[in-house]
């Protein structure tokens, strides 16, 4: 209906009083709607061009779809922030809408719900990289998710430092070795390998002996990857405060969709993530985390690099454990023995894959020699 009016008010069919009444908009804002539409016209884009209807100054221009949506997220208990309520408008319906506007319809409509008490903003402008994949803060953070639940699951949040993208999100059961073995290379392989990991001192990434590398270090060293901790929690701001980002709209979210499980949320989340990356403004850049991202590349400010192509990728992001070949030739893999191609007492490496699959292999991974897979029930 919208495009309709707009091309017939472009064919001077329509007065502009006329076409603004029609769509429920004040002149001042039916004129700004046809500006934007005048660009996709200049574009010969009109037909792909997806109208964003403003919410104007009073309720009435919404469609009913925006008013049943935010009755939903807003009579969820807990309840969701203003700005989360707006942002869902937009994701759902095409509908945009400021915090203001939600905070006076939620007034109107007595789903008003008092202020939060936020930290202070800081008055000057926080130190950032000026590349993308030069640094990706990564942190996890333990929060009763489920609505009627308070069991605290842990969420790994990872992003980029240059364009404050968030390259990964997901919660899991418990902060495992197998947990970062499954989050790091998914978000790999979705944009690419960053040149550090910030992380907390945590025994996953550090141990005692300066020299020796861990499980999960080894993984990133054998890519290229470097890590290095933070002192305090102040030191990753950013990821600190994108918990807060996740903490707010979350419980919220999951009260109003029925969701109670993780298996559930996941897919949402990675909804959710990627609508923030690419709609939603960030105070500090002034822009989108997807719009800082693409400037950046276009200017060819990236440090990103792809993953290889490695026959040891799925073995390198497993949980790797010494085994022995029994005197009858057989391995054990979890409860069972199994038959393997080798010599009665050789050792040989046992992979825990993230997906719960195993396999077994002569030696641990190696830059000069390809796996030699004695067992691995690994889909193919």
């Amino acid at each position: 209906m919208i495009r309709h009016v707009l091309a017939a008010f472009r064919a001077e069919e329509l007065k502009a009083q006329s076409a603004a009444e029609r769509l429920g908009l004040s002149r001042a804002r039916f004129y700004k709607l046809y500006a934007n539409y005048l660009g996709a016209c200049a574009h010969h884009q009109e037909l792909l061009w997806t109208p964003t209807v403003s919410g104007g100054d009073h309720a009435a221009a919404w469609p009913p779809e925006v008013h049943a949506l935010l009755r939903k997220r807003l009579s969820s208990n807990p309840p969701a922030s203003y700005s989360f309520a707006a942002s869902e408008a937009f994701r759902y319906h095409r509908c945009q809408l400021d915090r203001a506007q939600v905070r006076r319809w939620a007034m109107e409509n007595n789903l008003a719900h008092p202020k939060p008490n936020h930290r202070p903003t800081a008055p000057v402008k926080r130190w950032q990289r000026s590349q993308i994949g030069e640094l990706w803060q990564l942190d996890a953070t333990p929060h009763p998710w489920f609505p009627n639940s308070p069991n605290l699951f842990p969420m790994l949040n990872m992003l980029d430092d240059c364009s404050r993208v968030f390259t990964g999100s997901k919660i899991y059961e418990r902060e495992l070795l197998l947990a970062y073995l499954d989050f790091l290379p998914a978000a790999f392989t979705e944009y690419g390998r960053p040149l550090e990991i910030y992380v907390d001192y945590h025994s996953l990434f550090f141990t005692h002996d300066p020299h020796a590398l861990t499980q999960l270090g080894q993984a990133l060293h054998f890519y290229g990857i470097s890590f290095r901790y933070a002192p305090t929690p102040q030191a990753k701001g950013k990821i600190e405060r994108s918990h807060f980002f996740w903490q707010e709209r979350l419980p919220a979210y999951f009260a109003s969709e029925h969701i109670s499980d993780i298996d559930q949320a996941n897919p949402h989340i990675q909804d959710l993530r990627r609508h923030r990356n690419q709609h939603e403004m960030h105070r500090e850049l002034r822009m989108k985390p997807q719009q800082a991202w693409n400037l950046a590349q276009k200017e060819k400010r990236s440090l990103l690099r792809p993953v290889p192509s490695c026959p040891w990728w799925p073995f390198v992001w497993s949980l790797r454990t010494p085994i022995k070949v029994t005197p009858d030739g057989r391995v054990p893999i979890g409860s069972q023995l199994l038959t393997v191609d080798a010599r009665p007492g050789a050792k040989l490496i046992l992979c825990h894959h993230p997906s719960g699959h195993h396999s077994v292999l002569a030696d641990k991974p190696n830059q000069h020699s390809k796996p030699v897979i004695l067992f691995s029930n690994l889909p193919k």
